[in-house]
């Protein structure tokens, strides 16, 4: 007897559509679960949401190994198919605890909520969090999925009005009533957009760059070669290669944002503006971006116009000595608002090269995808030792100290850009007709310059291409070989010597752990008259 007087309902044992309907019931709680801590993460920070937290922590863990073939792999789109991937493994869960929860319901609802639990402490314990907010999204989604999840099993456990058979009609009922709720209020809260990024982005729009003092030289006219299919000498934003560890690209408020540079050697630590950064002699160069997961021939580099102030002036005005005049630190370390640990050699960044805190990019404030409001600049370096996005604080120490990111997961502690050139057109398994084939590319060897790129037809002489005219060392070079094809089966090769007269060696090395170099070669077919 219930405290009304009347007996409940007996539970009944499931049948084959029950279970289907269970693992939906599964299904759908998971999905009313993300749902909701999607919903809240907007008003949290994007950040927050569980999928991006756990996705963030499983990269952080991943084995350098296999993130290089993730991008060799899937490229850029290597985070779409990670966060693709942390969702079907949910799914495949859900299934087997809406299973579970057929037969043991508070297990089930249990098992739901210990996933808001882990996204939680995932959310809480990443690099960027600095709030016991972040956890609250994936808390209110375990408890939303969870107690969905115990109402719908106990519909199919308990016969409806009536009738020996479980409510099936009220399951649906809810579960569709539930899911089509949750989809509509996370679609209104896109819409809506998050406050945190909507102030990000509005900062963006009211930014004005202001003009250099230094300006960049003009680009030589023989900079760009008339060749259709060679990569341009200035690479549109929305092309610019982008690799980094971000799930959600940051999106910070330019006005709130501030810059720390403190540690050894630092005579006083100092905090800088957005506006004050800006109100410092302003310098604009054209500078090659290179990434260390670039593979022979590959696309992850490109060229811009950059807009910020030197670094070495903002350390040197803090009291920072190189260590060739005795200063005690030999490393930068740049954070980035997401965590991201960068370090750099600080002799590198104060030799005079044009190490910049960039704000710019192409003639407009640096896109988010790019590290705005301000992100590091260092010609000669790959990416991952100097070109850090999003930065929110410099710290002076030693290698022998501390460790950056990416140096515990196998890579090297520092990384001069290896020469590298690469053929652009004829692309690879091309059909190109007989007679004269324009072969063409660009080669890049930033801060020492290329001097010359050959070419070599099948086994025959290394043959000199022409070179573009150079803009700066710091920048690529476009360069063409006129070659008269003739009909069949051939194979490319193309080889750079940088300014110092190095040339680049035959010997193919994979990317870890300090960049690959190497000849790189295409194979086409000529085709006949």
């Amino acid at each position: 007897m219930n405290a009304t007087g009347t007996t409940p309902e007996p539970h009944r044992e499931p049948t084959r559509t029950d279970r289907l309907l269970a693992a939906l019931g599964g299904l759908v709680s998971a999905y009313v679960s993300l749902a909701v801590a999607d919903l809240a993460s907007f008003w949290v920070r994007p950040e927050a949401g569980p999928v991006v937290a756990v996705g963030g922590t499983v990269v952080d863990r991943t084995p350098a190994a296999l993130k290089e073939w993730a991008i060799r792999a899937f490229g850029e789109s290597d985070k779409t198919v990670l966060q693709l991937g942390i969702l079907l493994l949910l799914a495949v869960l859900a299934l087997g605890i809406g299973l579970l929860a057929l037969h043991h319901p508070v297990l089930g609802a249990a098992a739901v909520g210990a996933f808001g639990v882990l996204g939680a402490l995932a959310a809480v314990t990443r690099p960027d969090s600095e709030s016991a907010l972040d956890a609250v999204p994936s808390l209110l989604g375990g408890a939303a999925g969870a107690l969905l999840l115990y109402v719908l099993t106990n519909r199919l456990l308990t016969p409806g009005p009536g009738t020996a058979r479980a409510d099936r009609r009220g399951f649906l009922i809810v579960a569709a009533s539930t899911g089509l709720a949750a989809t509509g209020a996370a679609a209104i809260a896109r819409a809506i957009g998050s406050p945190v990024q909507e102030n990000a982005a509005a900062s963006r729009e009211a930014l004005r760059l202001p003009r250099p003092t230094s300006p960049a030289p003009a680009v030589p006219a023989g900079a760009q070669l008339p060749v259709p299919g060679i990569s341009p000498f200035a690479t549109p934003n929305s092309d610019f290669y982008r690799v980094d560890t971000a799930l959600v690209v940051p999106k910070v408020d330019a006005d709130h944002w501030r810059l720390r540079i403190h540690g050894s050697g630092v005579r006083e630590e100092r905090t800088v503006t957005l506006r004050e950064l800006m109100a410092r002699p302003v310098v604009e160069r054209d500078i090659t971006l290179c990434c260390v997961s670039n593979p022979v021939g590959g696309p992850y580099v490109g060229n811009a116009r950059w807009l910020g102030v030197r670094l070495a002036d903002l350390l040197r005005e803090a009291g920072v000595r190189p260590p060739s005049e005795g200063g005690p630190a030999d490393q930068l370390v740049a954070r980035s608002v997401d965590g991201m640990t960068i370090g750099t050699p600080v002799e590198a960044v104060m030799d005079g090269r044009d190490a910049l805190l960039a704000f710019g990019m192409n003639g407009e404030p640096l896109p988010f995808t790019h590290g705005f409001p301000v992100r590091m600049i260092v010609p000669g370096l790959y990416g991952y030792v100097s070109a850090c996005k999003w930065i929110e604080s410099i710290e002076l120490t030693t290698f022998d100290a501390y460790d950056a990111y990416w140096v515990p997961r196998g890579w090297a502690a520092q990384a001069p850009v290896k020469t590298q050139s690469r053929i652009d057109t004829p692309r690879p398994l091309a059909r190109p007709a007989a007679g004269t084939v324009m072969v063409a590319g660009v080669a890049w060897a930033q801060h020492r310059g290329i001097r010359r790129v050959e070419v070599r037809i099948d086994d025959g002489p290394w043959q000199d291409a022409r070179l573009a005219a150079e803009d700066s060392a710091d920048t690529w070079r476009q360069w063409v070989h006129p070659w008269a094809a003739t009909p069949g089966r051939h194979t490319l090769t193309v080889r750079a010597t940088d300014g110092t007269g190095a040339t680049q060696p035959e010997q193919r090395t994979d990317t870890m752990p300090d960049g690959a170099q190497g000849w790189y070669s295409v194979e086409v077919t000529v085709e006949g008259p």
